[in-house]
């Protein structure tokens, strides 16, 4: 029997800090990203099974005690949810609580449990839904959890697949942008592979098939069982094909300004109803809206947020795009990129131990700029994307508006691009290679 890959997680020193200082913390993210397996394979090893078969990990932390429970289990989801507060009291003293969003009944238990005896490290959760956009629930464990956003796997986290190395290693990026400074430095390009990476996304399973074809079918799979089971059981919707076509249609305007009359004209739903979808695929963390950067003092900056797609790899499937169909066009090209790039930032981010807010730059002038990063209210960076291999002055002409609306606090701006050349173009503005994002410097 084929050995499975384990893919060393970046957030797993965070992870392990954040159980060692409160009392309840909770991984949450998108289903099949790795929660179950970083949190098994950190904590209760002897619950990871593959194939039916038991997964070691040389060098893997000394048992810490936890009991693995799923509430995939419905044995477990039905008695958890008839008496919350009881089912609670018999938990074992450390716990690992699968696919939480599936008994939100024992928010509140819990709360309860942990006031009684505070025990730092006492409940790891798992939750597929987004509970801090879930009314009361988040509250009810304010000031006693910690939250870890877990993303599908980053591509740096792809490049290292042993987990023997050094698990916890940055790639330089996010920490050399805010130094600044990129060096001059002669790379390769990416070319055809970028499309391929884009296409393969970031979900342990999806990244195994050897075919399109097969991944394709892997995530119109994962979409399906999403909204079939989770949509159709926890979540009020009248119509679940709307929600599988909105979907779709979200995934092909992905990294535009979000607009819902543009998403609701293909539907016969209104305005508030296609809102609602909308917070549905938020919750499942199929989408995300990006803020737009304004300041109080500008009057001409567009406050409208972007709408981007959790996962690239999930777009094209969902699209029924090739590799090759999307170089062909070439507009979708650049919106699946800007997308790719930005959750590439977004998962560097979660695992770094200085927090990151990201928005996005627009003027009336049409000034603007994809991703815009700061630091502690003080320093601010911009990133615009290119799918080209070359860069010209042109392509900084928002950049250089950020630092005019930003001032002091703008730091410096990349132009991302799958080019050669990592090179400077004035004082605080660079073109950087894309591949630099997860290769070492």
């Amino acid at each position: 029997m084929a050995e499975p890959i384990l893919y060393a997680r970046h957030a797993e020193r965070r992870l392990i800090e954040a159980v060692e200082d409160s009392p309840v913390v909770l991984i949450h993210g998108p289903r099949q990203c790795g929660k179950t397996t970083l949190a098994q394979l950190t904590f209760a090893p002897g619950y990871l099974t593959w194939k039916g078969s038991r997964v070691t990990r040389s060098e893997s932390p000394e048992p810490r005690g936890y009991t693995y429970i799923s509430f995939d289990d419905e044995v477990a989801r039905i008695g958890a949810r008839v008496d919350p507060v009881g089912f609670v009291a018999d938990l074992p003293e450390r716990v690992i609580l699968d696919e939480i969003q599936l008994v939100p009944e024992l928010f509140p238990a819990i709360k309860m449990a942990v006031d009684r005896n505070r025990v730092n490290g006492r409940f790891i959760l798992t939750g597929s839904s987004n509970v801090l956009l879930i009314p009361n629930l988040s509250e009810s464990l304010a000031g006693r959890m910690q939250i870890l956003r877990l993303y599908p796997l980053a591509q740096l986290e792809l490049e290292n697949k042993s987990l023997y190395g050094d698990a916890y290693a940055s790639s330089g990026f996010l920490d050399r942008l805010f130094a600044p400074g990129f060096e001059i430095q002669l790379t390769e390009r990416l070319g055809e592979q970028l499309i391929e990476r884009m296409v393969t996304g970031g979900f342990p399973p999806a990244v195994v098939p050897p075919t399109l074809r097969r991944r394709a079918n892997w995530y119109r799979s994962y979409v399906e069982t999403l909204i079939e089971r989770d949509v159709r059981e926890s979540m009020q919707i009248s119509s679940l094909d709307s929600l599988r076509r909105l979907l779709s249609a979200t995934a092909s305007q992905t990294a535009r300004l979000f607009n819902i009359s543009n998403l609701a004209s293909p539907f016969q739903l209104s305005r508030p109803t296609i809102k609602a979808y909308i917070e549905i695929l938020e919750r499942m963390f199929l989408v995300e809206r990006l803020p737009s950067w304004h300041r109080n003092n500008l009057k001409r900056l567009i406050k409208t947020p972007k709408l981007h797609v959790g996962d690239t790899g999930l777009a094209a499937a969902v699209l029924g795009l090739s590799a090759q169909a999307i170089h062909a066009d070439g507009i979708l090209l650049g919106q699946l990129l800007e997308s790719f790039i930005f959750q590439e930032l977004r998962k560097q981010a979660s695992w770094q131990d200085t927090p990151t807010r990201f928005s996005h730059f627009r003027d009336r002038d049409d000034f603007e700029v994809d991703i815009v990063l700061e630091r502690d209210s003080e320093t601010l960076c911009g990133i615009e994307v290119k799918a080209s291999a070359t860069v010209t002055q042109a392509d900084f002409r928002g950049l250089r508006k950020l630092s005019q609306a930003a001032g002091e606090q703008f730091l410096c701006g990349v132009v991302l691009y799958d080019g050669e050349l990592s090179v400077r173009f004035g004082e605080g503005f660079y073109a950087v290679p894309i591949r630099c994002l997860w290769e070492g410097w």
